[in-house]
């Protein structure tokens, strides 16, 4: 059994297309905010946390409303197109309202754009599960996860090439720039994945290898599950909104932490988050290998124990120096080596038609934290200073590994065909 790298990676520049939008949300929203409307960390935060309050409520429904969807384009493009074209045409008018410190404006347009964000995450997620066989989903995921990571750069390129010293440049460029991203991967999608296709072939793999769907036996009706595999899942949705809590709090805050505590100016805290991208990207697809060897859950716990390590590393600075960028190139890492295996875990407890639905699930997790954790972290560094971030990030991620440790399902599943060496190739 092997892995189609090139059609994989056509799949993933739907996720290359989100992670480069919501790093541009994360890094310049904050900073609009905060320098273009005079607006406090906490109440920015409660703002921040829009995107995850949609996806919180919206997620689950598409991802269960493409599951139903049987379309000449498939489940799952039919939801990426109409989602890519309206958030690409709201997101360019949010440097104008910004630009005329139209508060009303900028907050009318931004909730369009999360919105329409939000109809295709959960189905664009979704694809890659879709058509990837079950044992190679891991790696199927690691070359996903390379792509966001491409698309997370190419963001942080742009924000260093384009912004301005100061504390109100013209972002306009930057979102320019992002629009033709989206669009161009939009473009590649449609051209180059045969979503139906690629389905029907994953289906005759997965039966030819005897891979099985999820045992139904003593089954719990509203989610095909039997109550170990529910317990196992409910432990690694707790941990998956727990390392969000913690991570997500630093990508929200980092913009304005380092212009608070370390003075930078105009685009230039975007080095170390794109540190922190590069040593994710090159830890992908090692990373995807190594969970076929050892297992995804031990994978993951020492990704979970390498983020709380750097976070606590954190601490330490109090100026930008070279060391920073080493432990952000170690968060990347550690961060990888999370994403690659847990969406996997998710969808390996559920059945093949459920998939939309425990992506909502995943993302439903994710999400809440991502609701809560900018709110309460923007809470902490106003009233008590910007010095409690990575110790609130630490502190969550310690909650994520106990919690990780009581996952007894969703890891990798040998083959019944065991004789065949190349089972888990990665093929071209």
């Amino acid at each position: 059994m092997k892995l189609d790298n090139r059609k994989t990676i056509a799949v993933g520049f739907a996720f290359l297309a989100i992670s480069a939008f919501w790093q541009l949300y994360d890094n310049i929203v904050p900073l609009i905010l905060k320098y273009f409307f005079n607006i406090g960390d906490t109440l920015a935060g409660g703002i921040m946390a829009l995107d995850n309050v949609f996806a919180l409520i919206l997620l689950p429904v598409f991802g269960a409303w493409s599951d139903r969807v049987n379309s000449r384009m498939g489940k799952r493009t039919p939801f990426i197109l109409v989602g890519t074209v309206l958030s690409v045409v709201f997101m360019l008018l949010l440097p104008a309202a910004a630009n005329r410190r139209s508060l009303t404006m900028f907050i009318t347009v931004l909730l369009a754009t999360l919105i329409s964000m939000s109809i295709y995450r959960s189905p664009a997620v979704s694809l890659m599960p879709d058509v990837t066989p079950k044992p190679l989903r891991s790696k199927g995921n690691a070359i996903i996860n390379l792509m966001g990571a491409i698309g997370v750069i190419m963001t942080l390129g742009f924000i260093m090439l384009f912004v301005g010293e100061g504390k109100t440049p013209d972002y306009e460029p930057v979102f320019i720039s992002i629009a033709v991203v989206m669009t161009a991967a939009l473009l590649i999608i449609i051209f180059m994945v045969d979503e139906n296709k690629m389905r029907a072939e994953r289906i005759e793999t997965e039966r030819k290898w005897g891979v099985e769907e999820a045992d139904d036996e003593n089954a719990d009706s509203s989610f095909g599950l039997t109550a170990p595999v529910k317990k196992s899942l409910v432990f690694l949705l707790l941990s998956v909104a727990f390392w969000y809590m913690a991570y997500n709090a630093v990508t929200t805050a980092f913009s304005r932490y380092a212009i608070q505590m370390w003075g930078m100016e105009g685009g230039s805290f975007a080095g170390a988050l794109m540190v922190a991208s590069a040593g994710a990207l090159v830890s992908f697809i090692p990373v995807g290998i190594l969970s076929g060897k050892f297992g995804r859950k031990k994978v993951i716990l020492f990704g979970v124990i390498l983020l709380g390590a750097s976070f606590f590393t954190g601490t330490l600075f109090v100026h930008p120096n070279f060391a920073v960028n080493i432990v952000f190139f170690l968060v990347g890492v550690a961060w990888a080596s999370i994403n690659v295996n847990s969406y996997p875990m998710v969808v390996e407890m559920c059945r093949g038609s459920d998939i939309g639905k425990f992506t909502g699930m995943y993302y439903t997790f994710s999400m809440a934290a991502q609701v809560l954790t900018p709110i309460l972290s923007g809470w902490f560094l106003e009233h008590i200073g910007y010095r409690t971030l990575f110790p609130y990030a630490f502190t969550f991620c310690v909650l994520a590994f106990l919690t990780m440790l009581g996952v007894k399902h969703g890891d990798n599943k040998p083959l019944q065909n065991k004789g065949k060496l190349e089972a888990f190739d990665v093929g071209d």
